[in-house]
């Protein structure tokens, strides 16, 4: 972006203007795309020889900022959809987005774009829309990418994440979502005051929602309620985009929700509030997933094993002092019948706080919905399958996953990954997308790769990482160290672990999967 331009989200903001000024402003903007596409090329090795792990229909959900200078900034969201040909062309793209700035909403847009996946499978892809857009992105073993936007530069433009899913086009109608699902949406209001939301419902196939319950916090203030009637509907059966509706007071938000989503398959949805932002209403952005419900439905016994928890959210973290980001990451255990116990890492600010051995209850209703507490705190998580659950509290919001079982040491986290920053919990986290490679060398082993960064100030792209990294055996909670404790991972399996920084004021939790 130019210096005391509007800035915009992937680039949406038309202003008139008189046709001098425009030429000139125009060449001035090819000329920074220029330079940032230049950049993004030579941090490449070798671009374009690994164009074929992008191929076919996919789905994306983005989250991010816009910076104006001055550090004034604006929460942005984005859901989408485009095909890549493995040859390096987007075609049949098509995104809507939403922001706290009137000027950088878009419905349907349609656009095309290019992309290039270098020998170390990170990727830069081009999109064709008013202003341009430039992402850099990481691909997986199986075929989904992690990227970032890489538009921002003095103090002026955008930063964010996301994710790229391979989408199911025979999922594209209303008949294919039915079933119990499970939700979880987060986001900012017009103050930038942090809103989170799960919960779950029942679609018959029809558009219609019903058996709805779901629970929220806004600027600290916990409250759950049922909601007994919504609506949804694929409206195009080309581009697997759809509109979904809950009605108002879903879980004490006094406003109805209204959202965009786009599917991914018959069991997941990108999903994106499109009501306009306010003081009072938050941007939500997140997915809805099928719940795998157990014959009779879920009971204390789904909670029968660990649970890593990835959380994210904003609190007042010492005495006096004002609301600050705050993220942990952890591990649940449940006894599958009514017990668990809780060791975490949290940082708070760059207040850092290292918690085990905690002792807690739960109890589990049939439709998912899971009420915890652990001393004087608590918690509600909604299913999505035994150990899996969207989880929101006072204080957070995020996603548990299921641990696998076993022991693990430093030979658990061996291989390549691709890693980025997941839903940032403040305006300020530096956010990266790269690719990494653990060597599971005990006692001591090393990650080593390269990552691409977005910041405000300006792309930093091709930058070396290579970290040492120690799993203890004992406990047996799969608790890892990276770069002597600045770094703490938690592992689901030998395929994911998480990670969250320990010494950062603008703390993100990190996930890196093969």
């Amino acid at each position: 972006m130019i210096a005391g331009s509007q800035p915009n989200q992937f680039h949406l903001t038309a202003r008139p203007t008189r046709r001098g000024k425009m030429s000139k402003l125009n060449v001035l903007l090819v000329t920074c795309f220029a330079l940032v596409l230049a950049s993004a090329t030579r941090a490449q090795s070798n671009p374009g020889v690994n164009d074929a792990e992008l191929k076919g229909d996919y789905a994306f959900t983005f989250n991010g900022m816009t910076t104006g200078g001055g550090g004034a900034s604006t929460v942005f969201a984005a859901v989408g959809r485009f095909t890549a040909d493995g040859a390096g062309n987007l075609t049949n793209g098509e995104l809507d987005t939403n922001s706290a700035q009137p000027q950088q909403r878009a419905t349907a847009l349609t656009f095309t774009g290019t992309y290039a996946i270098g020998a170390d499978h990170r990727g830069v892809m081009n999109l064709n829309i008013p202003g341009g857009g430039t992402l850099a992105f990481a691909m997986m073993a199986n075929g989904n990418a992690q990227f970032i936007e890489i538009d921002a530069t003095g103090g002026i433009g955008e930063v964010g994440s996301g994710t790229m899913e391979k989408a199911d086009t025979t999922a594209y109608n209303t008949a294919a979502i039915a079933g119990d699902y499970a939700f979880g949406f987060t986001g900012l209001d017009g103050f930038n005051d942090r809103t989170m939301l799960a919960g779950r419902f029942t679609a018959n196939g029809l558009g219609a929602i019903t058996d709805g319950t779901a629970d929220s916090s806004r600027s600290g203030i916990f409250a759950g309620a049922q909601f007994a009637a919504g609506t949804y509907a694929v409206a195009d059966s080309t581009t697997g985009r759809g509109m979904m509706s809950l009605p108002p007071l879903v879980a004490g938000l006094a406003q109805n929700l209204n959202f965009i989503f786009y599917v991914v398959n018959a069991g997941k949805l990108f999903a994106m509030e499109i009501d306009a932002v306010t003081s009072v209403t938050p941007l939500l952005n997140g997915s809805v997933m099928h719940q795998k419900m157990p014959l009779g439905g879920f009971s204390n016994a789904s909670l029968n094993g660990g649970m890593v928890l990835s959380l994210t959210g904003q609190r007042v973290c010492s005495s006096g002092g004002s609301v600050a980001p705050n993220v942990l990451v952890g591990l649940l255990t449940g006894n599958g019948n009514g017990a668990l116990s809780l060791d975490y890492d949290e940082n708070c600010g760059g207040l850092d706080t290292t918690l085990t051995g905690l002792s807690g209850t739960y109890i589990v209703n049939g439709n998912g919905r899971v009420t915890i507490g652990v001393g004087a705190s608590a918690a509600n998580a909604y299913l999505v399958s035994s150990n899996q659950a969207f989880w929101v509290s006072s204080a957070f919001f995020g996603f548990a996953d299921p641990q696998a079982a076993g022991t693990f040491t430093n030979a658990s986290v061996m291989g390549r990954y691709a890693g980025y920053t997941s839903y940032a919990a403040s305006l300020g986290t530096v956010i990266f997308s790269g690719e990494f490679t653990a060597d599971g060398v005990i006692p001591t082993g090393t990650i080593i790769g390269t990552k691409d960064i977005g910041a405000p100030s300006g792309p930093s792209l091709g930058v070396p990482v290579s970290v040492p990294y120690y799993v203890s055996s004992t406990p047996t909670n799969g608790r890892g160290i990276i770069q002597g404790g600045s770094y703490i991972m938690y592992i689901v399996s030998p395929s994911k672990f998480v990670v969250i920084t320990m010494n950062d004021a603008n703390p993100a939790v990190l996930v890196f999967e093969q």
